[in-house]
């Protein structure tokens, strides 16, 4: 016997009622992300923030209104402000996932752009990048290059598992203690990112934490590194290597990441595209310190998701110029 799956009641009437035959006919997976999209645009005030036409739902489209929220980034007229309006925003059939809704061209024009871009700067800043090596290496004790864990793009879909009735434990326990890939992978493809070293060898004996301003780790240089941005050029390769673009969401660790998506809803969604050296998030809304900022981040990160494209990623990357010559959102 099917489950069934009706509208919440929070809902108004209008809503309600084109929901529930959706439901019905909708396959279990589905419906709740169905009902949660529904819920999320029934937040949005009608009379503040009036659809056009085309985007009002119609017999043949029900969700035109949903799929227009999504892409569209209609919000509260008090978040408004915070909206990047010089974002070119797209129209799209339905709200993206991930990387893979993105149109073949896209995803093409996109690495390509990449290694362009990630290939001029390494020859280009390769002379400032010795001389901030130099810099590091005298200024404090450790190595120059910093590497750490970092969670990169998830593509994998959610599903139940398939073994859990007991006849399967013994082959359960065949797996040896902290080999499950399914573990491993729960957020996404980790990888190694490097920077330059700005805090001391013992910032983190305590265990991991979020920089602060004004914090006592960082080192003389390093703050100036943190300032300018200098201290991501490194990434540079990873860039090449294909582990992160040059604009995504902000690459977390995955200690943190358990933490946040606790926290804040739709954490992980930011996930479905490559990490990137510069992005939305990271030139409207700054460093990241505190839940509330996070909140904002994850917000930029999916208008970008939404609105992926290479021009997008053009705009983006000289207003990266801007905030790299004025230290903006630097801690």
């Amino acid at each position: 016997m099917k489950s069934q799956v009706s509208a919440p009641s929070g809902l108004d009437a209008d809503l309600r009622d084109r929901l529930n035959p959706l439901t019905r006919s909708t396959p279990q997976f589905h419906r709740s992300k169905l009902i949660n999209a529904m819920s999320t645009a029934s937040c949005v005030s009608r009379t503040s923030n009036p659809l056009p036409p085309e985007e009002l739902p119609t017999r043949q489209n029900p969700l035109a209104d949903v799929v227009a929220y999504s892409q569209e980034g209609y919000v509260t007229p008090e978040e408004s402000d915070s909206l990047a309006r010089w974002m070119s925003r797209l129209k799209l059939q339905s709200p993206r996932t991930n990387i893979l809704c993105l149109s073949r061209s896209t995803r093409v024009a996109k690495r390509i752009l990449d290694i362009i871009v990630a290939s001029g700067l390494l020859i280009l800043l390769s002379p400032v990048m010795l001389l901030t090596a130099i810099a590091v290496k005298l200024t404090s004790p450790g190595p120059i290059i910093f590497r750490q864990t970092r969670v990169g793009v998830n593509l994998r879909k959610s599903r139940q598992d398939r073994r859990r009735n007991l006849e399967h434990a013994t082959a359960t326990e065949r797996r040896k203690p902290g080999r499950d890939r399914r573990l491993e992978l729960r957020y996404g493809r980790e990888f190694t990112l490097y920077k330059f070293r700005t805090m001391r060898t013992d910032a983190e004996k305590n265990g991991a934490q979020f920089a602060v301003r004004g914090d006592s780790r960082v080192t003389s240089i390093g703050r100036f590194l943190r300032k300018t941005r200098l201290d991501e050029l490194p990434q540079l390769w990873n860039v090449l290597r294909g582990e992160m673009s040059m604009v995504g969401p902000r690459p977390e660790r995955p200690v943190f990441i358990e933490q946040l998506s606790a926290e804040i809803p739709d954490y992980l969604q930011r996930l479905g595209l490559k990490p990137g050296l510069t992005g939305l998030a990271q030139i409207e809304n700054g460093y990241d310190n505190d839940i509330e900022s996070f909140r904002r981040k994850v917000k930029y990160d999916l208008i970008y998701l939404q609105n992926c494209c290479v021009w997008n990623d053009l705009k983006i990357l000289l207003r990266t110029i801007r905030v790299v010559l004025t230290g903006s959102g630097a801690l």
